[in-house]
């Protein structure tokens, strides 16, 4: 009888630790899948800030005149006051999500959607004769009218390495870490190790006039002294030593003699006959002129 007891007590124990790790392991699961916050925006459009991974929503306050307005629009006799105030009713109506990025956005066809289907869940009575038609008019008004840009506020850039340093990389064999894959060299001698960084030229060998050196023209030819190349001609005479055959002008014309006057003067008898054939000349053309004309 103490047997049964004991036994009957054991199993007891057994099973209340049983159910007590299967309520913990719930409850820790139940909290990995809720990690992922909301981020509520109070209107559709702007910015709204929240974590990598966030469920972006809006509020149903923020487009309840634009689903009066779209319900007005549409043109089925919808009851655009009764259809507004539904929507304000809901809290949440989730939009989109903060991508792994610095920024994303939410575009307003994603928002003009959630908003149809929002009102369509609350199965408001206000929409009219044509429901699918105000539906419509609905999310084409929120689709034009929001736009959400999204930060992400927790967001860290990726550091990237210095140039010729190595970076960590997954190796064939284990993992490990390898330096830099090395590009075929581009530049003369094989100073390129791939880094994407060429070296400085060196300009030493290129020729440059030095300040200060100049000689004034002034200094290098003196006053009344022949510039290069400008002396004159040297003839080489028969019988000096080093020097070749006489130059000797072609021809043999001589001079005249000028019977004692200097040489190149124009006479006055000369000037003389010259004026006087200038004269008749210009008669002459004269009398032929007017002869033509008579």
């Amino acid at each position: 009888m103490r047997k049964t007891t004991i036994w009957q007590t054991t199993r007891k124990a057994l099973t209340v630790t049983a159910l007590a790790t299967m309520v913990t392991g719930g409850a820790l699961l139940t909290a990995g899948t809720a990690s992922a916050a909301t981020t509520l925006a109070n209107a559709c459009s702007g910015t709204v800030n929240g974590g990598m991974g966030d469920t972006v929503a809006i509020t149903g306050t923020s487009v309840k005149e634009l689903v009066r307005a779209g319900a007005r629009e549409a043109g089925t006799l919808a009851l655009y006051d009764v259809a507004a105030n539904d929507i304000a009713k809901v809290n949440t109506i989730n939009v989109g999500a903060v991508p792994n990025a610095a920024g994303g956005s939410v575009d307003g066809k994603a928002i003009g959607a959630a908003v149809r289907q929002a009102v369509k869940d609350t199965k408001s009575w206000g929409l009219g004769l044509n429901p699918e038609k105000t539906l419509n008019s609905i999310e084409h008004k929120v689709a034009g009218s929001c736009g959400l840009t999204t930060v992400a506020t927790n967001y860290v850039a990726p550091t990237l390495p210095a140039p010729g340093t190595t970076a960590p990389q997954q190796g064939g064999n284990g993992g490990g870490t390898h330096g830099l894959p090395s590009s075929p060299s581009l530049l003369p001698g094989g100073s390129n190790n791939g880094t994407g960084y060429a070296p400085p030229r060196d300009y030493g060998n290129l020729p440059v006039a030095q300040p200060g050196v100049a000689v004034a023209p002034g200094v290098r030819y003196p006053a009344n002294s022949p510039l290069p190349g400008e002396g004159a001609p040297q003839y080489g005479t028969e019988g000096q030593a080093g020097q070749g055959p006489d130059v000797r002008n072609a021809g043999n014309a001589e001079a005249l003699a000028t019977d004692g006057m200097p040489g190149g003067d124009v006479q006055l008898p000369m000037l003389l006959a010259v004026l006087v054939l200038a004269g008749v000349t210009a008669a002459l053309v004269r009398t032929w002129v007017l002869r033509r004309v008579a």
